[in-house]
């Protein structure tokens, strides 16, 4: 059984609730709780920090120390001293590992093959077979321009949308209220009539089927609905057909999402995720707006994929103050924290501060002091003009 479906439809009641009467969480702050009553606090969710200043050059990543940072980042997750041993605890020579980057917003602003490639030398280094990895996105297309493909190629791992896999009939989502999709080309039931087409959401068979492990590299880039093209929103949006038509309300993609991460054919895969946060776009969503983003040089490993996105909202609504540049009037949608904290309340990870421990690792001759915890506010380079 899956590890949250015995939690999904009790969770899923206290979610529809909070929806109804509007308890959602103060942006970046906990909940208070009700006089005389005290909660058990979760166990702590454990989230590394890796910086290095010399990480990328004029918004470009340097692959020798991006390759350092993911070894070190690994090892103190796992707490290794073996790179091998670290990455061992996350896969096996077995295993297929599905590595899933956003891609379609280029090499610059989606997920950079240079943080990926260095995820791949890892595993091939722990022995994990080449034809075992498959970097994954939803579009073989956006994988290509992105650069995916000749990456691919040159280290022998597979390459592949999830959308070019097909769907699977057996494993879908259906939302307690079905909401009617504008079918596409692609998904399963484009073209059929009937009572009922167009309210499930279909789950690629390059899941069901294939990957049986997942890694989930996401960049820090903003999404004006879901907040930040995190790991939550990237791996629903990527998994699933007829994903349409959550994508324009808030309400359906707050709850659509972590509903999705949280079938078995999906969340119950992913052992890591790493947050590529070498860049900070903080304004253009599926777009590379360079002049919108800041340099912040780091790489972000955790567990917990909602603790990792809470901390990328919070830390790109402060890059974006900051920043002192005009933003667009549409860009004040952007921080959005309804989604976080909706999956928080299914339980696939924390939305609270106090209940993330963070810890920090300096490389480069970096003058910066390691943090166990209480992040502070990220002090990046001067805006692109």
């Amino acid at each position: 059984m899956s590890r949250y479906a015995q939690k999904f439809n009790g969770c899923r009641a206290s979610l529809a609730l909070a929806l109804g009467c509007g308890a959602l969480v103060t942006m970046f702050s906990s909940a208070a709780e009700p006089p005389g009553r005290s909660t058990p606090k979760p166990p702590q969710s454990r989230v590394v920090i890796v910086h290095d200043p010399a990480a990328t050059e004029a918004f470009k990543p340097v692959p020798n120390l991006v390759r350092t940072m993911v070894d070190a980042g690994i090892t103190r997750l796992t707490g290794k001293t073996n790179l091998t041993a670290a990455w061992l605890s996350f896969v096996s020579p077995k295993d297929v590992v599905g590595l899933k980057v956003l891609s379609a917003p280029g090499a610059d602003a989606g997920t950079r093959p240079a943080v990926v490639a260095a995820v791949i030398e890892g595993l091939l280094a722990a022995k994990i077979p080449a034809t075992n990895i498959v970097v994954w996105d939803r579009q073989r297309a956006d994988l290509r321009k992105a650069g995916y493909a000749e990456m691919a190629e040159h280290y022998g791992a597979q390459l592949e949308g999830s959308a070019n896999s097909g769907f699977d009939e057996s494993a879908f989502y259906n939302p307690e209220r079905p909401i009617l999709g504008q079918l596409v080309w692609g998904d399963i039931e484009f073209g059929r009539k009937g009572e009922g087409v167009g309210r499930r959401s279909y789950v690629t068979r390059l899941l069901t089927k294939q990957i049986t492990k997942i890694i989930t590299i996401t960049p820090m880039l903003n999404h004006n609905a879901a907040g930040v093209n995190g790991h939550l929103y990237s791996l629903a949006q990527g998994s699933v057909d007829n994903f349409i038509r959550f994508e324009n309300d808030l309400l359906r993609l707050s709850t659509a999402v972590p509903e999705i991460y949280a079938l078995p054919a999906v969340g119950d895969k992913v052992v890591l995720n790493i947050t590529d946060a070498l860049l900070c776009q903080y304004h253009g969503e599926n777009h590379g707006l360079l002049h919108y983003a800041v340099m912040l040089n780091e790489l972000r490993f955790s567990k917990d994929p909602v603790a990792l996105d809470f901390l990328s909202l919070r830390d790109m609504e402060q890059v974006r103050l900051n920043a002192k540049t005009f933003v667009p009037r549409e860009s004040s949608f952007t921080n959005q924290v309804e989604l976080v904290n909706n999956a928080a309340l299914l339980e696939l990870g924390t939305s609270e501060l106090e209940n993330i421990q963070i810890e920090r690792v300096s490389l480069g001759g970096s003058a910066e002091p390691e943090r166990s915890s209480g992040l502070e506010r990220p002090k990046p380079s001067a805006p692109a003009h």
